[in-house]
């Protein structure tokens, strides 16, 4: 998939995404709140298809690891930011259609473990690790 369908994949999504928020939020529409957040659902799947196609590809024999991809650890620290947002939205919709009687604290648990590994990953970017000749 080029740069450019996946830029133009992801405006559709989130527009899609916003246009049903605010139907739901000024009360034109009664639906439930996990149909509201189905395209970023679908979005974050097609995503983690990607990843895991790519993920799988480092598998097949003649596999060179020296051509410059980003290593394994990166595409898993990708993965799991990935599943982490999707808990996140699984437990804030099940909060908001009173599903689960969660404190608003438990149900941010996963998009902070989120947000401190990726503060975490740009520690590792901006400091890289100094290697002596």
């Amino acid at each position: 998939m080029s740069l450019a369908q996946r830029v133009l994949l992801t405006w559709v999504f989130t527009l899609v995404f916003l246009i049903m928020l605010v139907l739901k939020l000024d009360g034109k529409v009664q639906w439930n709140w996990f149909l509201i957040f189905l395209p970023i659902w679908v979005f974050d799947g097609i995503l983690i298809l990607m990843l895991a196609v790519k993920m799988a590809g480092r598998c097949k024999p003649g596999y060179d690891p020296r051509n410059g991809s980003p290593d394994l650890r990166l595409r898993a620290w990708y993965l799991t930011a990935m599943l982490l947002k999707l808990g996140f939205c699984l437990t804030l919709c099940a909060k908001m259609e009173k599903l689960a009687d969660v404190k608003l604290t438990f149900v941010c648990i996963p998009l902070w473990t989120m947000l401190l590994g990726a503060l975490v990953e740009l520690g590792l970017n901006i400091f890289p690790e100094r290697r002596e000749a």
